[in-house]
C-alpha cells in the first residue's frame, strides 16, 4: 500500500540533525539524548547551527572521539567559559557550547527556531509547526534505494523536517552532505507535499567554494524524488547530482511505504 506525505502521524516529537565538518551527524543528537535525556539543537556544537563552524564544545567533543565516551571525556571541561562545567549545563538543559546559556538562564536554544534549521524555515515562512522525522534506514530501505539507483548506508541517516499547516504536512526539508575531491559541503533540499522538489541550494560551501555558484541546482526543481537523475561524470555538477539523488531517495523511501 502506498503512503504519501498526508498519512504521516502528526505526533510533534522534536528531533534534529547536526552537521560536523566531515559528515552529517544525527548520531551526535542521538548520543546526546542517550546521555542527557533530551535532544539538543545544532548550536550545542556549532556556532550558527548545522553545517557551520564548530564551537569550542563541538571541537572538544570531536577531539575526544565523537562517541558516547566523548561526553564523559569533556564533562568536567567548561567549553564556553561561562563558569559551569559542560555536564552541569547539559543536565540543566543549558547549552554547553554557548556562553549566553547557563543553568541560571538557559535562553531559548531549545525552541523551534533553534531546532529547525534556519535555511529550512526560510523556505516555509508562514509555518509555525514542524514534524522532524528521523530517517533511520532499514535493510528494506537500503534495498529499495538501490533499486532506484541510489546507494544508501547508515552514514546517510538524517532528519527530515516536515512543515505543518493546519496540522497537515505541507512539504519536506532536508540538509545533507555532498562531497567533491574529498572535501565536504552542505546542501538543502525542499519539496512540496507530493514530494516534488521545490528547491535545492547550497548552505555551507566553505570547503568547496565553487559549489556556491554551481549551475546545476535549477534542474532539480519540479522533479519527483523517485525520478531524480543519476550522476554522470566526475565534475562538481556530478557530485551535486549524486548527493541530491541520494538525499531525495532517502526521503522517498522513508516517507513512502512499499
Amino acid at each position: 500500500m502506498n503512503m504519501n506525505l498526508k498519512t504521516i502521524p502528526l505526533a510533534l516529537t522534536l528531533t534534529m540533525s547536526c552537521f560536523a565538518t566531515a559528515q552529517a551527524q544525527p548520531l551526535f543528537a542521538n548520543l546526546y539524548k542517550q546521555q542527557y535525556g533530551y535532544t539538543p539543537a545544532c548550536i550545542a556544537c556549532h556556532r550558527d547551527g548545522g553545517g557551520s563552524v564548530l564551537n569550542s564544545y563541538g571541537e572538544q567533543f570531536k577531539k575526544a572521539g565523537e562517541s558516547a565516551a566523548a561526553f564523559k571525556a569533556v564533562a568536567d571541561k567548561d567549553s564556553d567559559g561561562d563558569g559551569f562545567a559542560n555536564a552541569v549545563e547539559a543536565l540543566a538543559k543549558a547549552n554547553p557550547g554557548r556562553k549566553d546559556s547557563t543553568p541560571k538562564d538557559k535562553g531559548q536554544w531549545l525552541d523551534v527556531s533553534s531546532l529547525i534549521p534556519k535555511e529550512v524555515q526560510d523556505q516555509f515562512p508562514t509555518v509555525k509547526e514542524y514534524l522532524p522525522r528521523d530517517a533511520m534506514l532499514t535493510e528494506q530501505d537500503i534495498s529499495r534505494a538501490k533499486s532506484m539507483g541510489a546507494t544508501l548506508s547508515n552514514a546517510d541517516i538524517n532528519t527530515i523536517y516536515i512543515p505543518l499547516v493546519d496540522r497537515k504536512p505541507a512539504g519536506t526539508g532536508l540538509i545533507f552532505q555532498a562531497e567533491f575531491k574529498g572535501k565536504p559541503f552542505f546542501l538543502m533540499m525542499t519539496t512540496d507535499r507530493n514530494l516534488n522538489i521545490t528547491k535545492v541550494a547550497p548552505v555551507n560551501t566553505r570547503q568547496v567554494e565553487a559549489a556556491a555558484k554551481a549551475t546545476v541546482y535549477k534542474i532539480f526543481e519540479g522533479v519527483a524524488l523517485d525520478k531524480l537523475p543519476e550522476a554522470k561524470g566526475d565534475d562538481l555538477n556530478a557530485a551535486i547530482t549524486q548527493a541530491v539523488k541520494k538525499a531525495g531517495t532517502l526521503v522517498f523511501v522513508r516517507l513512502k511505504s512499499a
